[in-house]
């Protein structure tokens, strides 16, 4: 028998049929949708008079444009408040589950999955949003899509979708202190460039990915198509078995001992072959900070601003641009540069263990002066948590507000933005240019460099910080 990847036993389980020197119509198990860009696939099925196939193989929350203060009022803008309302009918008219603002599992779309259970290995899942890549995590074919596939989906449960080419990723050896499964991920793509994934999906493996918790694995998978790769999976193992297992419920699996027989045959097998393999070290890999426009603008946080984007060349204009835009020069050190805002949140790091990282930083501490923070949780049910946990009373002891959750200052499509000019130091996956806020300034990093940054003020190491 031929030895396959993971990629390759679950994309040929949900092949439909292929089409001879095209795309494959590929069955799609579950398809998340939130209220930016489901309103026009829906519009779509009404003026073709068509239903949604399989509603219950779709999931639906409202996350990127809702507020995250004053949640039980109005929403105040109006062009969000019609597209959270437009989701809700559309809904209601089609008989899919809906978590919208105030509901008790209302969250970001790909925190909520996960950790409600509708997420599982093996699965094939799409949604409108490019961080779908995230519930790869589980072993899973989970990508981004557009509007029009979204409507695709919505009417036949499939979609049209050439296979990508095959990329594993290995991170041998272990963690130094202080070292998070965001700078793993941000270093990787700093090594291979934001195109260096572009056409392959990936898989990460490794001692130091497979020591990763889920939280941990979610970040990683998540951050994949900041390298231009269609998305990222992990092979599922007992510590992906041992989350779903603390699960109160999950929907769909009357039998997890069956279910759990299936999950572990989910794994490349020996001998399998990929496209492209790429091995890394651990030990090189140090809390990490961007310094430009696009994620793979990317340094250790003790590091000096490289003197070109070419190794051994000139500056090119596009990386001249960038620095300008940030107000940074080659060859400088970030330590020690004021900051104006903090940022931890988004489906990047959202989750509890996120939270619990970054007050492990700040506890017995006092937030900067000149700092302000925007502490936003996941989903609902991170929110409780922390609050069971204390970790909002030590928020609130170091002068911190937790808002309410939502993607809030990821993608400012909200009212979470960043005034123009400032500096903030961002949990998010995105550096792009006004990505915050028009004119704002953002440097990607991990929950324990934001909290390093937020009670100091300035860019600062983490590891000063960590207990021994």
């Amino acid at each position: 028998m031929e030895a396959k990847t993971l990629f390759d036993k679950i994309w040929d389980g949900h092949v439909v049929r292929s089409i001879q020197d095209g795309p494959d119509v590929l069955y799609i198990d579950r398809q998340y949708i939130h209220e930016v860009t489901s309103p026009q696939a829906f519009t779509g099925l009404k003026q073709r008079g068509i239903p949604v196939f399989r509603p219950g193989n779709t999931l639906a929350t409202a996350d990127h444009n809702i507020p995250t203060k004053d949640q039980h009022l109005q929403i105040r803008d109006e062009l969000s408040r019609n597209q959270v309302e437009k989701l809700a009918e559309n809904c209601r008219t089609h008989g899919i589950e809906f978590f919208g603002l105030n509901h008790s599992k209302n969250g970001i779309v790909h925190v909520i999955g996960p950790e409600l259970g509708y997420t599982l290995p093996g699965m094939t899942i799409v949604c409108g949003d490019s961080h779908t890549s995230t519930h790869g995590a589980f072993g899973t074919i989970a990508f981004g899509i557009g509007t029009s596939e979204v409507e695709m989906v919505l009417a036949t449960q499939c979609i049209l979708q050439p296979k990508p080419k095959k990329m594993r990723i290995s991170v041998n050896g272990q963690l130094q202190k202080g070292v998070t499964s965001k700078d793993i991920i941000m270093y990787i793509i700093s090594e291979i460039s934001t195109g260096g994934g572009t056409g392959y999906f990936l898989e990460y493996c490794g001692l130091a990915i497979t020591s990763l918790s889920m939280e941990a694995r979610m970040t990683i998978c998540n951050m994949s198509i900041e390298m231009g790769a269609r998305g990222g999976l992990i092979a599922p193992d007992e510590t992906t078995f041992g989350y779903l297992r603390k699960l109160p419920v999950i929907p769909g699996v009357k039998d997890f001992d069956k279910s759990l027989a299936e999950w572990k045959k989910l794994k490349s097998d020996e001998g399998s072959v990929f496209d492209k393999e790429l091995v890394f070290n651990a030990a090189d890999i140090k809390p990490m900070i961007t310094y430009g426009t696009n994620p793979g603008m990317g340094m250790a946080v003790d590091a000096t601003i490289p003197e070109s984007d070419v190794k051994g060349g000139a500056a090119s204009a596009s990386y001249i641009k960038s620095l300008d835009y940030m107000g940074f020069k080659p060859g400088i050190k970030l330590l020690g540069h004021p900051i104006d805002y903090v940022f931890i949140g988004s489906c990047t790091n959202g989750r509890i263990e996120d939270f619990r990282a970054f007050a492990n930083i700040i506890k017995g501490k006092k937030k900067a002066a000149n700092v302000t923070a925007l502490i936003v949780p996941g989903s609902k049910l991170v929110e409780e948590q922390m609050n069971r946990e204390g970790l909002i009373q030590i928020y609130k002891d170091a002068g911190f507000e937790v808002r309410q959750p939502g993607c809030s200052s990821c993608l400012a499509m909200n009212e979470d933005k960043i005034p123009v000019g400032k500096y903030a130091v961002s949990t998010s996956n995105r550096n792009f240019e006004g990505r915050q806020g028009p004119g704002a300034r953002t440097l990607l990093a991990s929950p324990l460099t934001a909290a390093a940054a937020a009670i100091t003020g300035k860019i600062s190491d983490p590891r000063e910080f960590l207990n021994n």
